[in-house]
This record gives structure tokens, C-alpha cells and sequence, in this order.
């Protein structure tokens, strides 16, 4: 029988080095608690000296080992091709579910989202896609070695896309389109409350409304500013614009918020007199907001367009019907 030639005989050598590196790594790694910065730089170690050879051909080892996958995985996220290290990565899942490696190629495809999302005036599409496979890996491999850090990155996550809604805000707010900044700065304060921006929605939604006229919830929202975020860097600014709106000096409105709020509590024992339930209809002419319905809580938007249009200043501009806000 004829013996095989160096060049028949390298790939063959290649794939048993490349499966011994890797198998080493694989028992190191169940022996104790490695990061994924440290499985990577291991499978760069088991996987040194392989060359381009591993992308060529077309042998079965080349499209299911799972070793080989993961190998190209790596190379192509080395070199920041980050769309070819993706496909290998739901490939390796695809067909190795189970292999130890899996979490691992699970955490990486996340990774892979969270690197190819730019700047915060871009598409946040990409940042969503992260979340969503950093959420998709914690639950289909829970207790792994990479859910600290899958958790780490979704706060990373979460507040760049703070940090979109804020900016697409202030964009609308620049020009003039005060309705549709107010529901991005609402939205804001309703996914992201405990988040840094937070303070700075609140501003800026108190801004909004003062510029739509709307000044009742303007100066709600900048006393909850105050009470709320006392070292936020617009909480001069926001009692700034508390004395202009309702020329009084914003501690005097804070005490009178509590006495009335104190007025309220003392009050709701009381039993309600027959003729109070008879609201009188409003004047024809009445131009004031809609009533709030808790002292410090402004209405959703929702109840913005009951109000008259009178109540808005003539020169600030919506968004327009359909358009994308």
C-alpha cells in the first residue's frame, strides 16, 4: 500500500492537533470558572500555528466538526469580520446544542451584535439583536460560566438605547417638534427610570410642555425633577424655569405641594358632600388643560389632544399625521 504524500498527510495532522488543543481546553475549562476572555485566548493557544487550510475544501469535518466551527468562528471574529463569524457561531449551534462550547458560542453571538451597533444617531437595530441573544443565551443555558457577563453587557445594552431615545428627543425638541420629543422623553422615564438619563428626560419633557403652553405639567414634572434627582445637572436650570413659569420660588411650591397633598390624606375620611358630585360643565370659552388627577402626576399624552387648541402656543409644531415619531 502506498504511503501518503506530505500534502495528504498535513490536513489530517492539522485536524488531530487542532482536536487535541481543543479537547485539553474543554477538560481545563469544567475544572473551573473561566471567563470568556480566558476561552478565548485558549482556543487562540490550542489553535496556534493552524493555518488558512481550515477554510478550504469541502470535507465533512469542514461542515460539522464542531471543533473546526468554532476554530473558524474565532478567526473570522479576530478579524472583525463579524457577519461570516455570525454564521459560524448559529452553525455551531445549530448542530453542537449540546457541547460544552455551546453557551460559549451562544455568548459570542451576542457579543457579535453589541460590536457591530455604531453610534447612538444610528440604527439601533443591531444594540436590539444583542439584547435579544444575550436573553435568548440566559435562558436556553442558565447557570453558565457566561451569565454574569451576558448580564454585564444588557445593561450596557439598555442604557445605549437610553441614550438613543434621549438623543432622538432632543433632536425633535431642536426642531421644533415639541409633541413627538415629549413621547420620546416619556418613553424614557418609562422603560429606563433608574437609569442616568432619566433626570435629563424629565427636563426636557418639562421643556416640551412649557413650549407647547402646556405649563400646569411643565412645572409638575420640573418639582419631581427637584424632589426626585437633586444633584441632576438641570435641577438649577429646572428651578430656573419653575420661577419663570409660576413666578414663585420653587420651595414655596414644594411646601404647597405637601400641604395640599396633606390636605388631601385628611380629607379622604370625610364623608363627600351630595353636592360636590355635580361637576358644572365647563364655560364655552375655557382654554385650561385637562384637570390632573393626582397632585404632581401629569397626564399620559394620550389626553393631550382633548385639550383646546387654544391652550397651545399658535407656533409650535406636531408631528404629522403618519409621520414616524
Amino acid at each position: 500500500m502506498q504511503a501518503d504524500s506530505p500534502a495528504q498527510a498535513r490536513p489530517a495532522g492539522l485536524y488531530l492537533a487542532t482536536w487535541l488543543g481543543l479537547h485539553c481546553l474543554i477538560l481545563a475549562s469544567c475544572a473551573g470558572d473561566f471567563s470568556a476572555s480566558d476561552v478565548r485566548s485558549g482556543l487562540k493557544k490550542a489553535l496556534s500555528g493552524t493555518d488558512e487550510q481550515i477554510f478550504l475544501g469541502d470535507t465533512v469535518d469542514n461542515h460539522y466538526h464542531p471543533n473546526v466551527i468554532m476554530k473558524r468562528g474565532e478567526a473570522y471574529f479576530e478579524k472583525e469580520e463579524y457577519s461570516e463569524a455570525l454564521v459560524e457561531y448559529k452553525h455551531f449551534l445549530e448542530l453542537h446544542r449540546n457541547h460544552v462550547l455551546a453557551p460559549y458560542a451562544a455568548f459570542r453571538i451576542g457579543e457579535i451584535h453589541f460590536k457591530m451597533a455604531k453610534t447612538i444617531d444610528r440604527d439601533p437595530e443591531p444594540m436590539e439583536k444583542a439584547i435579544a441573544a444575550f436573553d435568548q443565551m440566559r435562558k436556553e443555558f442558565p447557570g453558565s460560566r457566561y451569565d454574569t457577563q451576558a448580564q454585564q453587557k444588557l445593561e450596557e445594552c439598555h442604557d445605549w438605547l437610553a441614550q438613543v431615545h434621549l438623543f432622538v428627543g432632543k433632536f425633535y425638541y431642536r426642531r421644533g417638534s415639541y409633541l413627538a420629543a415629549a413621547h420620546r422623553f416619556e418613553q424614557v422615564l418609562k422603560a429606563y427610570p433608574d437609569k442616568p438619563v432619566a433626570s435629563d428626560a424629565l427636563y426636557f419633557l418639562a421643556k416640551s410642555y412649557h413650549e407647547m403652553g402646556a405649563d400646569d405639567w411643565a412645572r409638575d414634572h420640573l418639582i419631581v425633577l427637584a424632589e426626585k434627582y437633586p444633584d441632576s445637572k438641570f435641577t438649577g436650570d429646572g428651578k430656573h424655569l419653575l420661577e419663570k413659569i409660576s413666578a414663585t420660588q420653587p420651595a414655596t411650591l414644594l411646601a404647597q405641594r405637601s400641604e395640599s397633598a396633606s390636605l388631601s390624606d385628611a380629607g379622604s375620611g370625610m364623608a363627600p358632600n351630595s353636592q360636590s358630585n355635580v361637576s358644572s360643565p365647563p364655560s364655552a370659552g375655557s382654554s385650561a388643560p385637562p384637570t390632573m388627577e393626582a397632585p404632581g402626576v401629569a397626564p399620559s399624552l394620550d389626553s393631550l389632544g382633548g385639550a383646546a387648541a387654544s391652550s397651545l402656543k399658535s407656533g409650535f409644531t406636531a408631528c404629522r399625521l403618519g409621520a414616524w415619531c
